[in-house]
């Protein structure tokens, strides 16, 4: 079902947001039997992970990767029955680029955490020697850092590593290479908290956690339409280009406000970007949600180049010393000769408002220098896709403005990656939240809480 709303309609749970966390929570809650509704602005699912139309191509707006210690959205995929739809690394290995010299591969041995990394470390060419041993020191004791410690969230990662001996040559060739694209920051600029997170967890405490997956299909076949199938078979209704203006309390549930009607509901999962949840949750209900604006937003630039004919045997790479960051070949099976180049740019703040041609020119000519046969290659086609708000920014102290899932209104709970889940702002910590929210909600709904009007009081 699409469109607007014309009639009001009674009982049940309405999920506002159709993204990873939306999702999640509509199936979960139609799993335990709720009847739920879910509201989407746009005219597919997927929130952030959405893909567009381009000459004959599905393109997929910013370049999405998962790493193995996903395991709530891995479970999605497995709900939603796209896994294959994906590829995973037997183990981590990663092409380094550095313009003018052959690719170095980082990659983790068949050992158990944390010796899996040593030998990486230790044979890491673009540092030196001392810079290499520094390096092993500063993981052995990151393994230590507590990523829940409140005081840990105060403090820049970018200092942590210079406490440690860590050059801003190694910051740049090493440790930016995940921290930019795990919390679209620099390592200068993001929470050490939000690192110690995705260091311990992705690449520390389990040998295997940090191989990499990627999507082989576009993200609309790998979220949206998948999750249009099961919501559909499990009754769920499910309403798109339906635009949300209002969540009123009520004596005995919540009437959501939509463009040409409006939702009786018992409760309500808010699961929307949060500059958008602030505008829409009750006073009641979050009296602090003026705050949320204090996570800020951090943007991510992809820049796309048919070439006429294959420039690189690699599926991906990281790139250092260069106006690349990281690259993607999301060619088509049936393209050919011609190779589809992604060159993805986080914590793009100088480069989200420059002209597209700018933008292709220095791609360009990144890439000539990193591949030489991208030199004399024709570029069939080049365009840019942008993503103002791609993530809440994670840097020092922004902890303390991400809202837990419950408010002061029971039947009324937040999902998204922006909510405290102790995650960075990734496709994990919105399924985590997700279920999460739930979770709590189900429990709430069996307890049959007072009125929200006397709990408002």
């Amino acid at each position: 079902m699409t469109g607007p709303i014309g009639t009001p309609r009674g009982g049940g749970i309405c999920v506002i947001g159709g993204g990873l966390a939306g999702i999640t929570a509509a199936i979960r809650l139609a799993d335990l039997g709720h009847p739920v509704t879910l509201l989407e602005s746009r005219p597919e699912l997927g929130g952030a992970t959405y893909s567009f139309r381009r000459d004959g191509l599905t393109v997929d707006t910013g370049q999405h990767v998962f790493l193995r210690c996903y395991q709530a959205y891995r479970g999605l995929l497995d709900r939603l029955g796209t896994t294959a739809g994906t590829d995973l690394q037997p183990r981590f290995a990663v092409p380094v680029l550095l313009p003018g010299r052959p690719p170095h591969l980082l990659a983790r041995r068949r050992l158990p955490a944390p010796a899996h990394l040593l030998p990486a470390l230790a044979g890491y060419r673009l540092l030196n020697p001392v810079e290499r041993f520094a390096a092993a020191r500063a993981c052995a004791a990151l393994r230590h850092v507590d990523p829940d410690a409140p005081p840990t969230d105060q403090l820049a990662f970018g200092d942590w590593l210079t406490a440690h001996g860590q050059s801003r040559r190694a910051q740049h060739r090493l440790w930016d290479l995940i921290t930019v694209a795990a919390l679209n920051l620099p390592s200068s600029r993001a929470s050490l908290a939000l690192a110690a997170r995705v260091f311990r967890t992705g690449l520390l405490e389990s040998a295997d956690a940090g191989d990499i997956g990627r999507p082989l299909v576009p993200l609309v076949d790998l979220h949206a339409v998948a999750a249009r199938r099961v919501l559909d078979r499990l009754g769920a209704r499910v309403h798109l280009r339906t635009r949300v203006r209002g969540i009123h309390p009520e004596a005995t549930g919540y009437r959501v406000a939509v463009d040409g009607g409006e939702i009786a509901a018992d409760a309500v999962v808010l699961a929307v970007p949060h500059h958008v949840a602030a505008t829409l949750v009750p006073p009641a209900a979050a009296p602090d949600a003026g705050e949320w604006h204090r996570l800020g937003a951090a943007p991510i630039v992809n820049v796309h180049l048919r070439y006429a004919r294959r420039v690189t045997r690699l599926t991906m790479a990281a790139a250092v010393e260069s106006p690349a960051q990281w690259i993607f070949d999301r060619s088509a099976p049936d393209a050919g000769d011609e190779q589809h180049l992604v060159v993805s740019l986080s914590a793009a703040d100088a480069e989200i408002d420059r002209p597209a041609a700018e933008l292709v020119d220095t791609q360009r000519r990144a890439l000539a220098e990193l591949f030489p046969a991208a030199r004399h290659t024709p570029v069939r086609d080049a365009f840019v896709s942008r993503e103002p708000r791609a993530t809440f920014r994670q840097a020092p102290g922004t902890r303390a403005y991400r809202p837990a899932p419950t408010t002061r209104l029971p039947g009324l709970v937040l999902a998204g990656a922006w909510t405290d889940t102790g995650w960075p702002d990734t496709m994990e910590g919105a399924v985590r939240s997700g279920r999460q929210a739930a979770d709590i909600l189900a429990r709430q709904l069996v307890s049959r809480p007072r009125h929200h009007t006397e709990a408002a009081r």
